[in-house]
């Protein structure tokens, strides 16, 4: 095996291997919060509380739900090792630094407000922000690295994100503050599932294309 041939087979494992660890993180991110919704023992909605107070009530109450905490926290922290592990092998595949620094970012904020639940002041608003921002600017920027249509979508996705960021005081009164949240929050998880599948696909391309040449 010639030296190309050894990058190809390398590319072909890294798009693999970081494509299922997005996917899974996506997964367990969306249905860890569902999960932590079902088992929340106290007063809770969607509209009425932010999807962190599944760990513990907002400042200045500190109050921690049980079992519904240990869902959420576990959850993002190894959702957020997931996508910090991922980000290695998709810089090294593609080598697009614009994208892999906020996925990178994303994964840090994931992990981050599991590690710091709510009442841990300022550390857990540091962590959503950086989570808020960087997974929207992460969904825009994939259009270095997918094509379109889907790119035009995930874009799509990214600037509902900051809008809903950037522009809380206009949806809150709609949608309530978990409403908000939420709508800026899932559009960034879609796109890091489909971002997984997508380029675990194209992993599946490559080694097909290997093939017929051969």
């Amino acid at each position: 095996m010639n030296s190309s041939e050894t990058l190809n087979s390398r590319i072909i494992s890294s798009l693999r291997l970081s494509g299922i660890m997005l996917f899974l993180a996506g997964f367990m991110i969306f249905m860890g919060i569902i999960t932590g919704e079902i088992f929340h023992k106290m007063n809770f909605n969607t509209r009425d509380h932010y999807i962190s107070e599944l760990a513990a009530a907002m400042p200045p109450e500190t109050i921690i739900p049980q079992p519904s905490a240990d869902i959420f926290n576990i959850t993002m922290i190894i959702s957020g090792i997931l996508i910090m592990t991922s980000t290695w092998f998709v810089q090294f595949s593609f080598k697009k630094l614009i994208f892999s620094i906020p996925l990178f970012l994303f994964g840090l904020g994931i992990s981050g407000v599991g590690i710091c639940p709510g009442y841990v002041v300022p550390w857990h608003g540091i962590f959503a922000l950086i989570i808020f921002l960087s997974g929207g600017i992460a969904a825009i920027t994939s259009y270095k690295i997918i094509r379109s249509p889907l790119s035009y979508i995930f874009i799509c996705f990214g600037v509902i994100a900051l809008a809903f960021l950037f522009l809380q005081k206009i949806f809150i009164p709609v949608l309530g503050v978990g409403g908000a949240e939420r709508w800026l929050f899932y559009p960034e998880v879609f796109c890091l599932m489909g971002f997984g599948g997508y380029i675990s696909g194209m992993a599946g391309e490559i080694q097909q294309s290997d093939s017929q040449i051969k």
